[in-house]
């Protein structure tokens, strides 16, 4: 298992590539993730990192019988309860230079988007975790309420690969159970976040894309859907150099027509009813109330095909069929969500009650799915994010039996240096005869082990 004078070997060989390419320890260096002594942040972040891979939970971890081989139980909850790490300077540091990465490997001419929505973060059983809140959950068909969190997420996509940037769990001013702990330090970037986790998704949307653009990430749109697509909100966006297309709902909101004011079912009668476009039923080029001149797009419901949907976009120049092309990458954070959630224990693995603990293990949940789609993207097989995870599941289950075997040759080694040179080079020959003839899956994590002849 993990041993942190062997941290590298212990990793699973795709895993171990992978740390060492995206440079994970210079990333939380950078972001001042570190200790003056006893274990490293980087031992105790990988040792989270690959708990989901082992397919067991922390506590059943250090209550096994390998128990000896890890850290104490409080030490990983020292670690990820830590207010003064910033988390997210982490995060956008390291997904800033994957996105880099990604950037290479696509074409100039494929749009790179920004992609703003939010998620439940379920504590349905917890009644004493800081900053706990009565949410509603405005997707669920059910239109129910839960305990917990808002999870507002910004990532970056080209269409192929998606990427989570920033994140916030948000509270609530009117409907919090519990509030602040009042003995975190206030200089602190974890009550920074605490602090943020009591304003509206909208107040934190414009800072969020600032910090992505500042960290060099390369994005032309902003894509959102019905509850984020307001005209302050877009107005902020544009002035940001960014154009937004964002579905939009029959609100309040008002579109300036020949200097009449129209709603968004009276622009649809006077919308141009568009001939041959499969789906598409209507488009108009307008102004909206704030001044920031849009085009809309009526396209047809397929779920009930006698109502319209309407899509926004800022850049009219953009045909009706891109314009929708383009919004349908937003679905890229659905299966974000989707993947974290049900594959990779988000809200699930640790049950803490410090706010600190559910910004750290929600920063490893998305590096874990970083990583997962730097190595889908890298690979030329066709293996979904999911196979890919449960490939990983399978190797880590593998490292026990391959480390006993090391030690095994190591210990034959050992034992032929007492013995004459004629019996050292034909145990020595017949050695590597048997380690050339295993299977590849086998014989890879023995890349040293060839004796010399």
């Amino acid at each position: 298992m993990i041993k942190e004078k062997h941290l590298s070997e212990q990793l699973p060989n795709e895993l171990s590539a992978v740390f060492s390419e995206l440079q994970v320890s210079k990333h939380l260096r950078r972001a001042g993730i570190r200790k003056s002594f006893g274990f490293s942040c980087a031992y105790l972040f990988q040792l989270v990192f690959c708990l989901i891979f082992h397919q067991k939970n922390w506590f059943a971890l250090v209550t096994s019988k390998k128990n000896d081989c890890f850290p104490g139980k409080d030490t990983v909850y020292r670690f990820l309860n830590h207010s003064k790490f910033a988390w997210r300077k982490f995060l956008l540091h390291f997904s800033a230079a994957t996105i880099q990465k990604v950037s290479v490997l696509t074409s100039k001419d494929r749009p790179k988007v920004l992609i703003i929505d939010d998620s439940t973060f379920d504590r349905n059983r917890s009644k004493n975790v800081e900053l706990l809140a009565r949410c509603f959950d405005h997707a669920s068909l059910k239109m129910r309420f839960y305990k917990g969190f808002r999870m507002l997420t910004l990532g970056w996509s080209d269409g192929h690969t998606f990427m989570p940037i920033d994140f916030s769990l948000l509270s609530s001013k009117t409907s919090s159970i519990n509030g602040i702990n009042e003995e975190v330090d206030k200089r602190c970037s974890g009550y920074k976040r605490r602090t943020e986790a009591l304003q509206s998704a909208p107040d934190q949307i414009p800072a969020m894309i600032e910090r992505a653009l500042s960290k060099g990430i390369e994005a032309s749109y902003v894509l959102m859907d019905t509850w984020f697509t307001q005209q302050p909100l877009i107005k902020a966006i544009v002035e940001q150099g960014l154009d937004v297309i964002g579905m939009v709902k029959n609100a309040k909101q008002r579109y300036n027509v020949n200097g009449q004011m129209l709603s968004l079912k009276q622009l649809y009668r006077s919308a141009t009813p568009l001939q041959g476009k499969k789906g598409l039923l209507r488009s108009i080029t307008t102004t909206m109330a704030n001044g920031v001149p849009v085009k809309v797009v009526f396209v047809q419901n397929r779920n009930k095909k006698s109502e319209w949907l309407a899509i926004l976009s800022t850049d009219c120049t953009l045909s009706e069929q891109e314009i929708v092309r383009i919004y349908g990458i937003r679905w890229d954070i659905e299966v974000f969500f989707k993947t974290t959630k049900s594959l990779l224990r988000l809200q699930k693995e640790f049950q803490g009650r410090s706010y600190d603990l559910l910004i750290s293990h929600t920063t490893i949940v998305f590096t874990r799915y970083i990583v997962l789609s730097w190595q889908n993207r890298c690979h030329t097989d066709e293996r979904t994010l999911g196979g890919l995870f449960y490939d990983l599941c399978d190797e880590v289950n593998e490292l026990d039996w391959a480390v006993a075997l090391q030690q095994l040759i190591e210990l034959l080694q050992d034992v032929l240096k007492k013995t004459n040179k004629q019996t050292q080079q034909l145990l020595k020959n017949q050695l590597s005869h048997w380690i050339a003839g295993l299977p590849s899956y086998i014989s890879a994590y023995l890349p040293n082990l060839v004796c010399e002849s």
